[in-house]
């Protein structure tokens, strides 16, 4: 069923959502921009239609409402520990196909992986989803070749127009919301076509992946990159984190221990104890990233890649580091490699 609604009628629809739902989308922070006099877009709760930044993909991913760049786990003192609270309402997300694919993936890691992560499970439990609907495909986004330009994983859909939403309610729960809203036809869309397309490399044996792994191409990111974590930061579906305890006295008896994202990019990431570190050089971090975004994820869990092709870390990087450059440098290594045959 679909909807068109204005924007007052929208508003009027979010002070009645608010009151069992925290709604998060796209919101506009001026002058908060890495660069001097410019803006960030990203995720926060908003109270109106008129915060949502609908037309301009987001600087930073939806999966910043479940899994927070920080998070407090638990409060500690001397000889008791209590968990963090977590509010009571569901969470309403407005987010592109991409990015709920994104945390699809995401659900793999924490939640199919061998255990269930408690933290991430009692904020991903509350989760729905408003699909919003993309009207055009920016020069680095390149979903399409992903197979995540797509998803069925929403109750509602929206497609924003001059100053009114055409809603389509999949989910039966929120029926009751647009009771005597005015009705429309409203089909949803999705993007069929990028600009930026990619071929996701084939690597049919371990024997490949081995030689791959020390191929030359890599070696040009030991100047190239800064291991600055950016691109990271800003992937809709890296998951690394690493814990801290905050002291509140001296002797460290009372605190906290939070959760913090961390980054395979940065030096010192995969240090262990007695200094040994896996991969010493820029290029060795670069080369894990790039394999497990579009090989060691699939090859784990069967099905699709980590990477959704939404391009933000092409976009962050200060080095102008493409990572749908770097596939078909991969691509062509793999190639070269396999003698210009590659079967799976």
């Amino acid at each position: 069923m679909g909807y068109k609604l204005s924007f007052e009628t929208v508003n009027s629809l979010f002070n009645e959502l608010r009151k069992e739902y925290k709604i998060y989308a796209p919101k506009r922070f001026p002058k908060a921009g890495r660069y001097s006099d410019t803006d960030i877009i990203r995720y926060a709760e908003i109270k109106n239609v008129e915060e949502i930044v609908f037309d301009e993909k987001s600087d930073y991913p939806a999966k910043e409402v479940v899994s927070p760049i920080t998070q407090t786990l638990f409060y500690f003192t001397e000889d008791e520990y209590r968990e963090a609270k977590v509010h009571d309402k569901k969470v309403l997300i407005f987010a592109r196909p991409c990015d709920i694919n994104a945390q699809m993936n995401q659900d793999k890691i924490f939640l199919e992986n061998g255990f269930e992560d408690t933290f991430y499970k009692r904020m991903r439990d509350k989760v729905n989803y408003v699909m919003m609907e993309c009207t055009s495909s920016e020069d680095t986004c390149f979903c399409c070749s992903m197979g995540t330009n797509k998803t069925d994983n929403y109750g509602l859909a929206a497609r924003f127009e001059e100053g009114q939403v055409l809603f389509n309610v999949k989910d039966d729960k929120f029926a009751p919301f647009f009771e005597g809203k005015e009705e429309a036809e409203y089909t949803v869309k999705f993007i069929e076509e990028n600009e930026t397309k990619v071929t996701i490399p084939v690597i049919p044996n371990k024997d490949v992946l081995n030689k791959l792994k020390e191929h030359d191409m890599w070696k040009e990111f030991n100047k190239r990159c800064v291991s600055c974590g950016s691109c990271t930061i800003a992937c809709s579906t890296c998951t690394c984190f690493t814990t801290t305890d905050i002291s509140y006295n001296e002797n460290g008896s009372v605190g906290e221990r939070r959760r913090t994202a961390a980054s395979c990019q940065v030096a010192g990431f995969d240090e262990m104890a007695g200094g040994h570190d896996f991969r010493k050089t820029t290029a060795d971090r670069y080369r894990y990233k790039t394999l497990h975004k579009i090989h060691d994820y699939n090859e784990r869990f069967g099905q699709g890649h980590m990477c959704v092709g939404c391009g933000r870390c092409t976009e962050r990087c200060p080095e102008f580091i493409s990572f749908t450059a770097t596939i078909e440098k991969v691509n062509k290594a793999v190639k070269e490699i396999c003698g210009g045959e590659c079967n799976a």
